[in-house]
């Protein structure tokens, strides 16, 4: 081999480390702010075959169980349990709660794990429409009853 072209692959090769390590820095900085979305089965029953760990944070979607809404009457704190084909998982949250949010009605929670089966929300988004699911999970759903939302109640929750 000539040595321009050592030269050459030496120069190479330091750029294909140095691209390396950089794209590995991003990916280590970046890991704090993955919030993986999951949904109550998969908490409790893992996905992939890999469960959440206490304190990970991460996003839940599911549906309001009915009648599992509590407000503490002192403070802005707020549990509920979520549902989606299997056992439900309780969500806290401290705060105000968005217009739509109601039981029955289709949320998405960002927090972290605090329990194998609850989580300390700092976020709460209630879905608009819940017309549209993925065909598995309206397959899945399709024995589980939910409260739909009336459609001019007034009454706060």
């Amino acid at each position: 081999m000539t040595p321009r072209r050592k030269q050459r692959l030496t120069i190479i090769a330091a750029i294909g480390g140095l691209l390396s390590a950089a794209v590995a820095l991003m990916l280590f900085a970046l890991n704090d702010n993955i919030d993986l979305f999951y949904t109550p089965s998969e908490i409790i029953e893992g996905k992939a075959g890999t469960k959440p760990a206490v304190g990970q944070r991460l996003r839940i979607g599911g549906m309001v169980v009915p009648g599992s809404v509590y407000r503490n009457p002192q403070t802005l704190e707020v549990t509920f349990d979520l549902i989606d084909t299997g056992p439900p998982v309780t969500v806290s949250y401290n705060g105000i709660l968005p217009d739509l949010f109601r039981e029955g009605q289709g949320i998405v929670a960002t927090g972290v794990l605090t329990s194998a089966s609850a989580i300390e929300a700092q976020e709460v988004l209630a879905k608009h429409d819940e017309e549209y699911m993925p065909p598995a999970l309206a397959e899945k759903m399709k024995g589980i009853k939910h409260v739909k939302p009336a459609a001019s109640s007034g009454a706060p929750l």
